[in-house]
């Protein structure tokens, strides 16, 4: 492989420009409700056409990093994350920006999208066998329990009550089912409204629950005299956009360890950066030394969330590239765009092609570091949102709801549903209850119900016996086990070390034992 030959086809005048444009207009569209990687990808594929090779889809790679990116400006500004990765960014962000650091929170989560993109992009350019052929193990019941332990998050998005967590993640799990029957085709809770047999959409419910709910409580704002997201709102405007090098150290191992939990979601087809963004954030919380700061402003859980569904992007096209399978919705576009410069997926790509294609795969890279000095630029203006009268921005986080929710399949009764599930989320907020573990009820749904089902179909009436002699499923299952009973035994040994403390604290304890 000559290294010199693939700068120079990365660093030609029209890569470059096809790059930074790239960049720039998938950043403002990841961070506009509604308009996902996917569109964003989808709607720049035709101007490739004209463009090599190499230009054109380092481009489309840019484009598709730069749009999930691009989601956190408005899901730490205003409660509204541009794309479905973002929600989980959107707990701690918002309160962060709340706080008077927004510009802050939009920096960590830059540093975080840059490191968690930059290593999977290195893993992309170093592992890209290995690890596709280990994605190829896994079979429905090993994504089943990948869903399965998907849904332990909740009891870290649950808050101060269990309880009302379950409860959501239920409501989540329902709304996932609803349309037709994926295995016989049978309509399911539909009431004889004919949309509702395509199912619920994602993205809709997702934008009422987080932006239109959102609006609702502003609007509670407006009529108490409040007028700004910030009462000082220039506050937002000044300090550090990145993170000093003490609290950059202190965030660090929490990057890394997100950056490879996203890159390895990012191989499983069908998981997706929004599923690597919850797992990472869960992850992150459940090992923190003081989680009961997350959902109330902890960079950790920006972080996390950050390079996680930064670092899946990569992650993605290690089957694409290596075998033709696409990891999410946006490689499977890339596909189309890859077939459409005469690349076939597969063993050509790295021998007869190889040289475009490592140029692809040093261009995904540096759309990654670039990625950090656009997003600065873009996000020092972005967070003069605050400034704006909270009267015009409901009005604005309205308009472009409506559109995003319309846009997905240019049908009103996506706009009913975003409305219907914002007023629900509105009194879901006010009654104590998150809408995250709803949220993530319906990401998971149809990968949990699907993948179930297959795996009793080729269970064959035995699944015991399937189950054991599948041993990457037994992993999995064991890792689930791990997640339900840690938290309970750590409680356990924290109400045990404490009370021995007190004991020992307790000078009247001396006494006794003197006096006995």
């Amino acid at each position: 492989m000559d290294i010199l030959a693939i700068l120079s086809g990365v660093f030609q005048p029209d890569v470059m420009i096809a790059l930074m444009l790239g960049l720039i207009v998938s950043i403002i569209m990841g961070a506009l409700p509604g308009l996902s990687a996917s569109m964003a990808v989808a709607l720049l594929i035709p101007v490739t056409f004209g463009m090599r090779p190499v230009a054109g889809l380092v481009m489309l790679t840019g484009v598709y990093t730069g749009a999930v990116y691009g989601g956190s400006i408005t899901a730490i500004l205003l409660h509204t994350p541009g794309t479905p990765a973002s929600a989980a960014t959107a707990i701690d962000g918002y309160e962060l920006a709340k706080q008077g650091q927004g510009f802050k929170a939009i920096g960590v989560a830059t540093i975080s999208s840059v490191i968690g993109g930059a290593i999977s992009a290195l893993a992309l350019m170093f592992l890209s066998p290995p690890l596709a052929n280990i994605a190829l193990k896994f079979g429905p019941l090993e994504y089943f329990f990948m869903a399965l332990f998907g849904l332990t998050i909740i009891a870290s998005l649950a808050g101060d009550s269990m309880a009302k967590g379950l409860m959501g993640g239920l409501l989540g799990l329902f709304i996932g089912i609803v349309g037709l029957d994926q295995m016989n085709g049978v309509p399911r809770f539909t009431f004889g409204i004919l949309p509702l047999e395509s199912g619920i959409s994602m993205v809709p419910a997702m934008i009422g629950m987080f932006s239109v709910s959102q609006v609702m409580i502003m609007t509670e704002d407006i009529f108490k005299g409040k007028s700004n997201l910030q009462d000082d709102s220039s506050s937002l405007l000044t300090g550090r956009f990145l993170p000093a090098w003490s609290e950059f150290k202190a965030l660090l191992p929490t990057i890394l360890k997100s950056s490879v939990m996203g890159v390895f979601v990012g191989i499983l087809p069908g998981a997706g950066a929004d599923i690597g963004s919850w797992v990472a954030y869960n992850e992150a919380k459940r090992s923190s030394k003081h989680p009961e700061r997350f959902g109330k402003g902890a960079m950790e859980g920006i972080a996390a969330s950050e390079s996680a569904n930064n670092a899946v992007t990569g992650g993605a096209l290690i089957p694409l590239l290596t075998l033709g399978i696409p990891g999410s919705s946006v490689a499977a576009i890339l596909l189309g765009g890859l077939m459409i410069q005469g690349l076939v997926p597969g063993y050509e790509l790295f021998s007869v092609y190889a040289e475009t294609t490592y140029s692809i795969m040093f261009g995904f890279l540096l759309a990654n570091i670039l990625m950090g000095f656009i997003g600065y630029v873009i996000s020092k203006q972005a967070v003069k949102l605050s400034k704006v009268p909270m009267t015009i921005l409901a009005s604005i986080i309205i308009a472009l709801s409506v559109v995003g929710a319309f846009s997905i399949a240019n049908s009103m009764f996506d706009v009913y549903v975003m409305g219907i599930f914002g007023l629900i989320a509105y009194f879901m907020r006010k009654s104590g209850f998150g809408t995250a573990p709803t949220i993530l009820g319906v990401i998971l749904a149809p990968m949990l119900e699907a993948n179930y089902r297959r795996s009793l179909v080729l269970a064959k009436g035995n699944m015991f016996a399937y189950f054991l002699d599948r041993p990457i499923a037994l992993v999995l299952f064991a890792m689930v086990l791990i997640a339900l009973l840690a938290p309970i035994i750590v409680n356990k040994v924290k109400r045990k070390m404490n009370s021995d403390l007190s004991i020992d604290d307790d000078p009247e304890a001396y006494v006794s034992s003197d006096v006995d």
